[in-house]
């Protein structure tokens, strides 16, 4: 008896099994099938094939930037580059590396709660449909396009020439902040809008306030999309030479305060090339740059996890 229920068990197994391979292969769609439906469709085969190129362009011009950089730039890393004091013959570029990181530090601190909060106030208190939110969305989408030598003249207009704050890292700082906040600002609202309304829902059903259900139930379900417009702000941050150049000028040393002139790492790359010189330094100075900004979405990455793995 045990034998038989044993057989019929398997037999059962067996059953079931075929019944998985059959619908694995009914979903499966093979290329034949794919030919025949793009035979079908001539335009969804033009759409695939212009993707599929737009894809390959893309990665294509990714991996040849990213060898030529290194190809050209490996070569001429030297522990002279590396110096502390920055001179004609060293060329060092880690004045401009410190300055990179504490231009990233400022402009954040000033740009990212005023963008967040700005878009917090927009999607979760004031009214849908409220006017004064569609020119504010209008004014950040114009601002994006905006070319940053035109946020640079603004900054030196102003804080180096009327503010006379002259060439320092604070009126670079701020001007980086004015350039990137509408870019958090609109990526902001964008997560905030995504998250359902049932969570709010939900949320104000078992008695929370508005602050409370924000804070608790809205932010950490739109933490991701907020930390990729973070993301893209730093990469903006760390590329940037237009405005920086009108506002935090060319000086390459440590800042001694926020009043002082300085230069990031882009600025310098972008003078040794100007001056002719120093064009091997260049290139070393890019591959630098380049793992900078790696380690810098990777830290981004480890953090949007840690705070995902908390508000589970």
């Amino acid at each position: 008896m045990a034998e038989q229920t044993k057989k019929l068990d398997e037999r059962a197994m067996s059953e079931e099994e075929m019944k998985e391979l059959e619908a694995s292969n009914i979903n499966k769609i093979t290329l034949k099938r794919k030919w025949m439906q793009y035979k079908k469709h001539p335009g969804s085969l033009a759409l695939f094939i212009l993707v599929s190129l737009s894809t390959v362009i893309t990665v294509g011009v990714l991996v040849f930037l990213i060898l030529y950089i290194i190809i050209n730039g490996v070569m001429h890393l030297t522990l002279e580059l590396f110096a502390w004091n920055y001179n004609s013959e060293n060329v060092s570029m880690t004045p401009a590396l410190i300055n990179t990181l504490i231009m990233i530090v400022l402009t954040l601190i000033m740009a990212v709660p005023i963008g967040v909060f700005s878009a917090i106030y927009m999607v979760e208190y004031a009214k849908r449909g409220n006017k004064v939110v569609k020119i504010v969305r209008i004014t950040t989408e114009t601002l994006q396009g905006i070319p940053s030598i035109v946020y640079g003249l603004f900054g030196y207009i102003l804080f180096v020439i009327t503010l006379g704050w002259s060439y320092s890292m604070l009126s670079g700082a701020i001007t980086l902040a004015i350039m990137v906040l509408p870019l958090i600002m609109r990526t902001t609202e964008e997560a905030l809008m995504a998250v359902p309304d049932s969570y709010r829902e939900g949320s104000f059903g078992l008695g929370a306030g508005r602050l409370r259900t924000v804070f608790r139930a809205v932010l950490p379900s739109a933490m991701p999309g907020i930390l990729s417009g973070v993301i893209l702000a730093i990469g903006r941050i760390v590329g940037e030479t237009a405005a920086l150049i009108y506002t935090a000028g060319t000086v390459a040393k440590i800042p001694e305060n926020l009043f002082s002139s300085t230069r990031t790492l882009a600025v310098h790359m972008y003078c040794l090339l100007s001056e002719g010189f120093y064009t091997d330094q260049a290139y070393a100075t890019a591959v630098v740059l380049l793992v900078v900004v790696l380690i810098v979405n990777w830290l981004s990455g480890v953090a949007a996890k840690k705070l995902m793995s908390k508000t589970k």
